[in-house]
């Protein structure tokens, strides 16, 4: 099994023309250790914890097994792993997972052995140029999971060649749900935090949130983590050892799954989450600390949107069915709230218009809202329009940030559709099945060159970048958007393609036809 939960795009301009091959040396082996520690002790604490509830069934019901369990884990001496004389057995014991790779890295440099025959050499110029990264060239991160296995994949697109290809990956501990691109420089001891650089935060189903640098290839652990087990995090847990631990939703860090990520890109060091724990975080990129948790919401928090204006504002969506826009200065003042008919999918602010925003929902429905109108009760929110896009869950939709009145949706039912969004309303351009699956991502590109390239991906892991300006309904609907070009002009779509059984072949409604163009679908609720 094979599918892609979620993709984003990278700027063009900010991914280093080389990127840097990892490095594992003594200052990063203690990094991870200290890091990893912390991940063994919280198992260990787990351990512990299930082996005294075992115990306990056991004596309630009369049976001795627990004794021989007791017998069994004794020369691990777990009742003592936290004591403080063992505290430096422990950082050594930690990094065991990774055999011996200290002493590898010392013989690795050791160019006098003559035994050692892997020894550090520069790359190639082949390598080198394989590697390389042209400023015509767009990044687009893709979150895969693949037979139980997680991982980022890092594709690079050249448009003028048609070409797009996997340019290297990142490994990561869960199922991926959330993909943000940063550029701020994260976890690197000596950098200006004012400087410029290409990261991705990746929320999971772990509580953790994963930091990487897209300039490294070849990372083993992430630059930095936010939660539970970041290193900043590790004199809280200690402190909290001997306490239970915390399962409940909390300030410091989430204890479930998470569903969104949201980068602010006027303050640069501050990163929005949401998760099913119900809670919003604010994190702090330059401590690596959540700076304040909100809990605006009665159910999981699923879609963050940072205002593109007033930079303080963060939208939030939940299956509570609910929509908040609230200023994180004074977020304990009345909160402007609105609702839907259905649980939240995905929220988004019109980036031509930052009066406006949409929200996308289960039912299949687009809701477009005024924020300067709010109900008196959520209950009798009064949209400017609906539209009934889908009849399955709107899993994702874009609004294009180049092309005003131009929206992608994307569904469960497999199907795209392209809008154009006018002052009477929407009307559908185009209905396409792009061949992957469940439709669970569609992103468009964020630069002007590349301004009508659309990325599609979903359940059966293909990505597709559909070049919608060679499509000849989306021409004619944006005429005044597109270049003229001379003769006919061929339909471009550059993926690339997994095997799977599925027959669904691609259909395409009304792509030469005038039937799309009428405002189908959408009811006008302004007043």
């Amino acid at each position: 099994m094979s599918m892609i939960t979620a993709t984003t795009w990278v700027p063009r301009g900010f991914a280093a023309p080389f990127p840097t091959k990892y490095v594992f040396d003594e200052e990063e082996f203690q990094r991870i250790s200290k890091l990893a520690k912390l991940q063994l002790d919280d198992a260990k604490e787990n351990l512990q914890e299930a082996q005294k509830e075992d115990c306990g069934t056991s004596e309630r019901g009369g049976v001795d097994g627990g004794q021989s369990n007791n017998d069994d884990l004794k020369e691990y001496n777990l009742e003592h792993y936290d004591d403080d004389d063992q505290d430096q057995e422990e950082e050594g014991d930690t990094m065991a997972m990774f055999g011996n790779i200290k002493s590898l890295v010392y013989h690795a440099s050791n160019a006098d052995d003559p035994y050692i025959t892997m020894q550090e050499q520069d790359e190639d110029d082949d390598e080198r140029d394989e590697l390389q990264i042209l400023a015509t060239d767009n990044l687009l991160l893709a979150a895969r999971i693949e037979d139980d296995v997680a991982h980022l994949e890092v594709y690079v697109y050249e448009d003028g060649a048609d070409n797009l290809y996997v340019h290297h990956d990142i490994m990561l501990p869960a199922i991926p749900l959330a993909v943000e691109w940063l550029d701020l420089p994260v976890g690197k001891a000596g950098v200006d935090k004012d400087g410029k650089g290409s990261f991705v935060a990746v929320g999971t189903m772990d509580p953790d949130i994963e930091l990487w640098d897209l300039d490294t290839i070849d990372g083993m652990y992430p630059n930095a983590i936010l939660g539970q087990h970041s290193e900043d995090s590790a004199k809280v847990e200690k402190a909290r050892k001997k306490k239970k631990k915390l399962r409940k939703a909390n300030d410091d860090y989430h204890v479930d799954s998470v569903l969104s990520l949201a980068a602010n890109r006027h303050h640069r060091n501050l990163l929005a989450s949401s998760s099913a724990d119900k809670t919003v975080k604010l994190w702090d990129l330059n401590t690596t600390k959540c700076a304040k948790s909100y809990s605006f919401h009665a159910d999981k928090a699923c879609s963050l949107a940072w205002h593109p204006e007033e930079s303080t504002v963060l939208l939030s969506g939940s299956y509570d069915r609910t929509v908040v826009a609230a200023d994180m200065r004074a977020p304990d003042a009345s909160l402007p709230r609105w609702g839907v008919e259905s649980d939240v999918e995905t929220v988004k602010w019109d980036p031509h218009n930052s009066n406006f925003f949409y929200v996308s929902t289960e039912n299949g429905i687009v809701h477009y809202h005024d924020a300067r109108f709010v109900p008196a009760n959520p209950l009798g929110s009064k949209p400017i329009w609906t539209l009934q896009a889908h009849d399955e869950p709107i899993s994702s939709f874009d609004v294009n940030p180049i092309i005003p009145g131009f929206l992608a949706t994307g569904s469960t039912d497999k199907e795209v559709k392209l809008w154009n969004i006018q002052s009477s309303g929407p009307s559908m351009v185009v209905s396409r099945n792009l061949g992957v699956g469940k439709v669970f991502s569609t992103t468009f590109a964020p630069d002007q060159e590349v301004g009508f390239r659309l990325a599609v991906a979903g359940s059966q892991g293909s990505v597709q970048i559909w070049d919608t300006s060679t499509n000849s309904a989306v021409r004619a609907a944006f005429a005044n958007k597109i270049s003229p070009v001379q003769g006919e002009v061929k339909e471009r779509l550059v993926g690339l393609q997994e095997d799977s059984n599925d027959s669904d072949s691609e259909e395409e409604q009304g792509a030469n036809s005038n039937e799309d163009a009428g405002p189908d679908g959408w009811e006008s609720m302004e007043e």
